[in-house]
C-alpha cells in the first residue's frame, strides 16, 4: 500500500466515527465493526474478510495518536486526496500524487516522501533503518578455581562484519538502492487475522533495504563480510559448568548506526582434584583416624585459594558426618560466598606397627560385650 492511497483513503468515513471523534470512540466503533466483520464470523464471506482488513488498517492508523496527527495533516494539505489550490485559483488540477511521491515502483525517491515517510513505518529517499547486529555465541574452558573466584580470558570470534571492500554498502560503487519491495525498511508486513500484522524480512534484499546493482566481489552485495577478532571477557566468579553468560553489546557490529548485537559464552569448568561444588558450596572430604573420630580432636582442613580452616571434631563423630565452614564456599550474585561443606572419612589403616596392634587388640577385649549390629537385627525381625 503506497502513501497515496494511504492518504486518499477516508479512514473516518471507513469506522463511521466523525473526524473529532475521541480515542475511546474510535475504539468502540472499531470493535463493534471487528466483531460484526470478523472472518471467524463470516466463512467463506470475500467481502466481509475485505471489509474486516480495511477497519483493522483504519483502527491501526487512528488508533495510534501520533499516526492519527501526521494523517489528518497529510489530508489537510492535499485537501482529502486532491491537490487544493491557493486562493484565486480557477478551475481544478488534474494532479496525480504520484509524481510527488516518485511515482516510480512506488517508491518515494524525493519530492515529498521525506515528509510521509514515517507516517506508516516507510523508509524514505534513500534512508533504511538501522539493522542490529549479530548475535555471537562462543564458549570457554575454565579451571575449577577460575570459575570460583572469576577470570579475564581471551576469546577469539568469528562474526559478520562491514565488508571492507565496498564499506558496508555492498556495491562496488559504495551506492546501493533503496529496495523497492520493501521501500528500505528491510521488512515486509503480513496479515495474522484478527486485527494484527506480522513482519518477515523483505526476500528481495535479504533485510537489508538496499539493493546493489554493483555486487561488490568480497561480499556479493551484502554488505557483510567474515571477520576474526581476539576479545578480552572478564568471566564472573562463581559461574557454573554449563552457564550461558549474556554480555551485553559485545557481539557483531550494527549496520547503519545500528546497535551492536550480544555475545553469549557458555562456560566449561574442569573438576578439581579436592575440591566439589553444590551449588553456591564447596565439598571437601577429609580421612580422620579413628582415634580422632571416637575421642575427638581439632582438624585443620584446606580451603580453595585460601590458608587452611581448623574445625572441631566432637568425640563420637561417625564416618560421614558433614561439618560446615561458613563463608569459604563460591561467590554468589550478591558478592557474599557460600560455605565449604566438610565431610568425615575414618581412615582405616591398611598396615599396623606391633604397638598399635596391640593397642586394637586390648580395646576388642575390652568392647568385647558390646554388638554394633544388634540394633540392624532386632529392626529387621521386627519389619
Amino acid at each position: 500500500m503506497s502513501t497515496k492511497d494511504f492518504i486518499e483513503k477516508d479512514y473516518y468515513k471507513v469506522l463511521g466515527v466523525p473526524k473529532d471523534a475521541t480515542e475511546a470512540e474510535i475504539k468502540k466503533a472499531y470493535r463493534k465493526l471487528a466483531r460484526e466483520f470478523h472472518p471467524d464470523a463470516n466463512k467463506g464471506n470475500a467481502r466481509a474478510e475485505e471489509r474486516f482488513k480495511e477497519i483493522s488498517e483504519a483502527h491501526d492508523v487512528l488508533g495510534d495518536p501520533k499516526k492519527r496527527k501526521e494523517y489528518d495533516e497529510a489530508r489537510a494539505l492535499f485537501g482529502n486526496g486532491g491537490f487544493r489550490p491557493g486562493p484565486g485559483a480557477g478551475g481544478s488540477f488534474n494532479f496525480d500524487l504520484g509524481d510527488l511521491f516518485g511515482g516510480a515502483q512506488g517508491g518515494f525517491g524525493g519530492g515529498l516522501g521525506d515528509v510521509f515517510g514515517g507516517l506508516f513505518g516507510r523508509g524514505a529517499g534513500t534512508r533504511t533503518q538501522p539493522r542490529r547486529g549479530q548475535d555471537i555465541e562462543s564458549e570457554v574452558t575454565l579451571s575449577f578455581t577460575e570459575a570460583i573466584e572469576g577470570a579475564t580470558v581471551p576469546l577469539r570470534m568469528s562474526s559478520q562484519q562491514p565488508c571492507k571492500a565496498c564499506s558496508g554498502t555492498g556495491d562496488k560503487n559504495g551506492t546501493p538502492r533503496v529496495c523497492p519491495t520493501c521501500v528500505g525498511t528491510g521488512q515486509v508486513a503480513r496479515g495474522s487475522g484478527g486485527g494484527f500484522s506480522l513482519t518477515d524480512p523483505c526476500h528481495d534484499c535479504k533485510g537489508r533495504g538496499l539493493i546493489a546493482e554493483n555486487p561488490c566481489d568480497v561480499c556479493r552485495g551484502s554488505g557483510r563480510a567474515k571477520s576474526s577478532r581476539t576479545m578480552q571477557v572478564r568471566i564472573p566468579a562463581g559461574v557454573r559448568d554449563g552457564q550461558r553468560i549474556r554480555l551485553r553489546g559485545k557481539g557483531a557490529p550494527g549496520e547503519r548506526g545500528g546497535p551492536a548485537g550480544d555475545l553469549y559464552v557458555v562456560v566449561h569448568v574442569g573438576e578439581h582434584p579436592v575440591f566439589g561444588r553444590k551449588g553456591d558450596n564447596l565439598t571437601v572430604t577429609v580421612p580422620v583416624t579413628f582415634a580422632e573420630a571416637a575421642l575427638g580432636g581439632e582438624v585443620r582442613v584446606p580451603t580453595l585459594g585460601g590458608p587452611p580452616v581448623t574445625l572441631k571434631l566432637p568425640p563420637g563423630t561417625p564416618n560421614g558426618r558433614t561439618m560446615r565452614a561458613r563463608g569459604k564456599g563460591a561467590v554468589r550474585k550478591d558478592g557474599t560466598r557460600g560455605d565449604l561443606l566438610v565431610t568425615v572419612e575414618v581412615s582405616v589403616p591398611k598396615n599396623l606397627s606391633g604397638k598399635a596392634r596391640e593397642a586394637l587388640e586390648a580395646y576388642r577385649e575390652a568392647t568385647a560385650g558390646e554388638d554394633p549390629r544388634a540394633e540392624l537385627f532386632e529392626a529387621a525381625k521386627g519389619a
